[in-house]
């Protein structure tokens, strides 16, 4: 049965956009790293997510890529330790040229969290949950 999933991301440069995740804090595989992809690494449990050029991920999904300064397919989700953390990564990803969507703030009462886009205009959504708030 299946043993891993992962994320691929297309991307316009795989370089650049390994140095904005690296400046935002995550790290990369390098064994699986090449000239036009990166083997992003994300949490504990190095959940893998690839940043394919375009023109390499075109050719896996044999179908267009979404232009994401005009619709969102889907929102990337990461925890983050407490709300320090999630105000860090919000400032690290506007000073590594990204845009914040969604400046840090209280959610529903229980969660603390941010919106930013990476520089291919993916969604990426940092969430600090406190769960001893959350409605019973």
């Amino acid at each position: 049965m299946t043993k891993q999933i992962w994320l691929n991301l297309p991307v316009k440069d795989a370089s650049k956009s390994k140095d904005f995740f690296s400046k935002i804090g995550f790290t990369f595989f390098e064994e699986r790293t090449t000239p036009d992809s990166a083997c992003m690494l994300v949490g504990e449990s190095n959940f893998v997510v690839m940043l394919f050029a375009e023109s390499m991920f075109q050719n896996f999904i044999q179908h267009q890529i979404t232009d994401t300064k005009q619709s969102s397919e889907f929102l990337i989700s990461i925890d983050a330790e407490n709300r320090e953390e999630v105000d860090a990564i919000a400032q690290n990803a506007k000073a590594a040229g990204g845009t914040v969507f969604a400046e840090p703030a209280d959610n529903q009462g229980w969660m603390y969290g941010c919106g930013f886009c990476d520089l291919d205009g993916h969604r990426w959504n940092v969430l600090h949950m406190d769960f001893s708030k959350m409605p019973q």
